[in-house]
């Protein structure tokens, strides 16, 4: 319920965002026909669409991306002709004659419609279906969140309404916009001749609203303006709800019992490949008490708690303990058995890992987030499990109960400090200003390079004179696809203005045997006292692994600052910031 409710918030914070201008004149287009037979049906179709092909989008293949693609086209040739015979009644048969096609014999009668007699209640479900189609709001986080645990959790009846209901939300608001326009559309009828301008002026809006999204401008020229505050915001909720790639401290659930060797564990047995271990089978679990770490390599939040699970799985092996990491990929290149390799090499995990690509094991333990531990008894039944990072103490407490339990007498080691270095110590809270930011266009925020984003095609964006605080643009040739953003040509950089001691970027290099070279500055400067793990005191450093890199680590007071990235090399893949 609460995600259902956070999903409503959401939807209607978007009326705050700069994302939802495009479609605005769509909906007070249908402001000066009665609520229900002009707007509300026009929303209920819009929400309907959009969340319809949200929840294909989320959960199909590449047929379901190529099928919206067309559909947005149609969709936008509709709307452009609505727009078109308000702007130029007059013009509206000879601008329609070319069209022959069904689609535009349905453009024709739509727009007829609109110009003469009005629109009924169905013809505006039609117009709403249509910007539902071409409607693209901001990936804000929580819009992130709903489509994360869509694509966790697989297709399904939850996912569609909590997308439906997110779509709700943004109706919610646009239907006081309507009802607001709707007075004034009553105003300026008194007058014939203002009446006949504002129809006008609406129609010009319309078509600029479908020039602006056709173009892309609506993830790049709408939303580089300033609507940090509502993504702040909106990052402030989710924090203290949200349980996917959980952060900070950890929420803990006490789990429903289950017999021994539940269909849970029986999954965890069934991984299809395993590193650092033969398989596993139920002699090995059976009786023993098992710690769960569903993590990914690249996950900051995976990577601050893996000092602790080490410490564990070292600490009790000879008292009983089985500790499984479950490797449950978020990016491609982490479903590469190799690079996992490396990773259990340079992370110094040696206690078996289930590798977990098609996401089995996670959906078997209902999981929702990275990283998640779960404590299981000698029965087989689950505990506790722990989402997001904290609470070691107490995690350790209840490892020692569990394994006395087991053995029938009591284990009390003492619990020492454990403390991570590089990445892998613990965030500073207190000054963490800036939230996790994917670069990729399908969850990407904040972008603030001028012009428009060209989805899966070479582009040469320019920086900005000055960042807000939490956005960031691209310098150079760069392809923006869903997941990452690809340097085309060297030299290319990255700028970010953010809040934190750390900074880190998940890159990747797609041409292994060639590492890709970069220097970072901050505020213009090299970082000095302030570079990463990862990066010297002048800045210099190479892409020659596919993981997290930790690029700035800040030894001075926290205040807001520049980050600059420049690849002299092309080829890298860059996929997210993360911040501690």
């Amino acid at each position: 319920m609460t995600l259902f409710l956070l999903a409503y918030f959401a939807g209607v914070l978007t009326i705050a965002t700069p994302c939802i201008l495009p479609i605005l004149p769509f909906v007070l287009a249908r402001a000066e026909e009665p609520f229900r037979r002009g707007a509300l049906p026009m929303l209920l179709g819009l929400a309907l669409a959009f969340a319809a092909v949200a929840s294909l989008a989320s959960i199909a293949g590449a047929w379901a991306i190529t099928w919206n693609r067309d559909g947005r086209t149609v969709a936008l040739v509709l709307i452009a002709l609505i727009g078109l015979s308000m702007l130029l009644p007059n013009l509206t048969a000879r601008l329609t004659a070319p069209i022959v096609s069904i689609g535009g014999r349905l453009g024709i009668w739509v727009q007829r419609r609109a110009a003469g007699k009005g629109m009924s209640g169905g013809y505006s479900v039609l117009l709403g279906v249509a910007t539902g189609l071409v409607w693209a709001p901001c990936a804000g986080p929580i819009l992130g969140l709903i489509l994360t645990t869509a694509a966790l959790r697989g297709p399904g009846v939850h996912t569609s309404l909590l997308l439906l209901t997110y779509a709700l939300g943004a109706a919610t608001s646009l239907a006081v916009g309507s009802l607001l326009g709707g007075r004034l559309f009553s105003i300026i009828k008194r007058s014939a001749r203002w009446g006949d301008a504002l129809h006008r002026i609406l129609g010009a809006a319309v078509v600029a609203g479908a020039s602006i999204i056709w173009f892309g401008s609506s993830n790049g020229l709408i939303a580089h303006l300033s609507s940090a505050r509502v993504n702040m915001l909106e990052q402030d909720v989710t924090a203290a709800v949200s349980n996917v790639r959980a952060g900070g401290i950890a929420t803990v659930a006490y789990a429903a019992e289950e017999p021994a060797l539940s269909a849970s564990l029986r999954s965890l047995l069934g991984a299809p490949q395993w590193l650092n271990t033969r398989p596993l089978q139920p002699k090995d679990v059976q009786g023993k008490v098992v710690l769960v770490n569903f993590w990914t390599f690249s996950c900051i939040n995976c990577l601050r708690v893996l000092p602790h699970v080490r410490s564990w799985a070292s600490k009790y092996k000879d008292r009983g303990l089985v500790v499984v990491g479950v490797q449950t990929p978020e990016f491609a290149f982490e479903k590469v058995l190799g690079n996992v390799r490396k990773a259990l090499v340079d992370l110094g995990v040696d206690y078996p890992v289930a590798i977990d690509n098609d996401f089995k094991i996670w959906r078997a333990f209902d999981n929702e987030a990275w990283p998640a531990l779960y404590f299981i008894g000698a029965n087989g039944k689950i505990r506790r499990r722990v989402l997001g990072e904290g609470i070691y103490d107490d995690s350790e407490v209840l490892i020692q109960q569990l394994l006395s339990e087991a053995n029938g007498t009591r284990v009390a080691n003492e619990i020492a400090p454990v403390s991570g270095k590089g990445p892998e110590a613990a965030a500073d809270e207190g000054d963490l200003g800036s939230p996790e930011t994917y670069i990729g266009f399908a969850q990407f925020r904040s972008f603030a390079s001028p012009g428009y984003v060209s989805e899966n095609s070479p582009k040469r964006y320019q920086p900005v004179k000055a960042l807000a605080l939490n956005h960031w643009t691209l310098t150079g040739v760069w392809t923006i696809g869903s997941e990452f953003a690809a340097l085309n040509q060297a030299p290319g950089s990255i700028a970010y203005r953010f809040h934190a001691r750390d900074l880190h970027l998940v890159l990747a290099n797609s041409s292994p045997g060639h590492p890709v070279r970069f220097r970072v500055k901050i505020d213009g400067a090299p970082p000095g006292a302030d570079h990463g793990s990862d990066v010297d005191a002048d800045g210099w450093g190479s892409v020659d692994e596919d993981r997290l890199y930790q690029v700035v680590r800040q030894a001075g007071p926290i205040v807001d600052r520049t980050f600059e990235i420049e690849f002299l090399d092309s080829g890298v893949h860059a996929y997210a910031f993360t911040f501690g």
